[in-house]
């Protein structure tokens, strides 16, 4: 159902995000003020609203969230698109349990969106695999997954 709009993470939503899934963020630019998208994996929800998420700390979303603390997320899942929205802030720079030199940033959410056009569904959601060793990818993931639920 399109124009869906929400201030907190639906039924449907929250265990999507409970678990390592694909999203797009969207960040405001700090040298060009253009908008910035990445994707990320990364993502834990403890609540309805808020989301967690880890990217490398020498990341360009990490600066660009300095300077302009809004960002929107992209969810691509339960039959629909998701716009969240809210205002991002660093808990850590760097995450100590975790090998890599990651960030973990919390989203207060505002609104959630559906964003879907028109008379249409999704009918299945992005799918994505790790390109390198399954072992350590799954190791890191656990760690991540792990420090960013605490």
């Amino acid at each position: 159902m399109a124009n869906r709009v929400e201030t907190e993470l639906t039924d449907e939503l929250l265990p999507l995000l409970k678990q390592e899934q694909y999203v797009t963020i969207a960040t405001v630019d700090h040298e060009t003020g253009a908008p910035n998208v990445n994707a990320i994996s990364w993502v834990y929800a403890p609540n309805t609203k808020s989301v967690r998420f880890s990217i490398d700390n020498r990341s360009r979303i990490v600066e660009n969230i300095k300077k302009q603390s809004l960002v929107t997320l992209t969810l691509i899942g339960a039959g629909s698109t998701y716009s969240i929205t809210g205002n991002a802030r660093i808990l850590l720079e760097k995450m100590e349990e975790v090998p890599l030199k990651l960030a973990l940033i919390e989203i207060t959410v505002k609104e959630v969106r559906d964003v879907m056009f028109y008379g249409s569904r999704i009918t299945t959601g992005p799918k994505y695999e790790k390109t390198y060793d399954k072992e350590a990818a799954d190791k890191l993931d656990r760690q991540v997954m792990s420090a960013m639920k605490k």
